[in-house]
C-alpha cells in the first residue's frame, strides 16, 4: 500500500466531496450508480478499503447486509458510528485479504484500492472466492497525475479479469462530475465482472473506460 497514515487522515477524510458524499447531488449520483451496480435484490455486500463507511451507508440504504473492511482502526470506527443500529459489520484487517473467515456474499465492493495493492491479480483471484455463484466485483478504479501518474488503466484491469469472470462491464466515470464534487480530467472508471455466466454472454470490455 501507498505510505499513508490513514488513521491521521481519517478526522478529515469526509471532507472530499466523494468520500464523505456530504452534498445531496453527490450523495445522489453514488447511490445511483451502486443501485446499477449491486444486485437488485438485498444480498450481502462486503466493501473493502471501506473507509469511513460513505459507500456502505449508501449499500444499507438499499437494503443490503454490508461487512466493511479497512486497514485503519480510526477509519472502522468513524463506520461503526456512520452505521449504528444498521446490519452492518466493520472489521480491521487487510483488504487483499479480508478476515472473514467462510463467509461468502453476493457483491465485493472495492473503491480505489486494487490500484495500491502489491499483487492486484493475486487479490482478484482471492476477492473472486470470496463471491456466491453468480456474485459480482464492483471495482472502482482509475488513473491519476500527469506527471508521474498512478493508478490502474481499465484495459489492464480487465485483462485481469478475463480468467475468472463470465461478464465484465466497464463504465467510465470521468465525465460525470456530480461523482467528485466536479469536473475531472484523469480516468475514473468502474468495472461490474459477474462470476458464473458463459464467455459468450460477455468480455463486455467497453472502449470507453479504457
Amino acid at each position: 500500500m501507498t505510505n499513508v497514515d490513514w488513521d491521521a487522515e481519517a478526522a478529515s477524510f469526509d471532507e472530499e466531496p466523494d468520500h464523505g458524499l456530504r452534498d445531496p447531488e453527490v450523495r445522489r449520483a453514488w447511490a445511483g450508480r451502486l443501485r446499477d451496480w449491486l444486485p437488485g435484490r438485498a444480498g450481502d455486500v462486503l466493501d473493502l478499503g471501506c473507509g469511513t463507511g460513505s459507500l456502505s451507508l449508501l449499500a444499507s440504504e438499499q437494503g443490503h447486509r454490508v461487512t466493511g473492511v479497512d486497514l485503519s482502526p480510526a477509519m472502522v470506527a468513524r463506520a461503526r458510528e456512520k452505521l449504528a443500529g444498521r446490519d452492518a459489520v466493520f472489521l480491521v484487517g487487510d483488504a487483499a485479504a479480508p478476515p472473514v473467515g467462510e463467509q461468502r456474499f453476493d457483491a465485493v465492493l472495492v473503491r480505489h484500492v486494487l490500484w495500491a495493492l502489491p499483487d492486484p491479480a493475486r487479490a482478484l483471484r482471492h476477492w473472486r472466492g470470496l463471491l456466491r455463484p453468480g456474485g459480482r466485483l464492483v471495482l472502482v478504479e482509475g488513473v491519476w497525475g500527469n506527471i508521474e501518474p498512478v493508478g490502474i488503466p481499465a484495459g489492464r484491469l480487465t485483462a485481469l479479469l478475463a480468467p475468472m469472470a463470465g461478464r465484465v462491464r466497464v463504465q467510465r466515470l470521468s465525465d460525470d462530475p456530480l461523482l467528485w464534487g466536479g469536473p475531472v480530467t484523469d480516468e475514473r472508471y468502474a468495472v461490474v465482472a459477474v462470476t458464473g455466466g458463459s464467455g459468450q454472454e460477455g468480455r463486455e470490455a467497453v472502449a470507453a473506460g479504457q
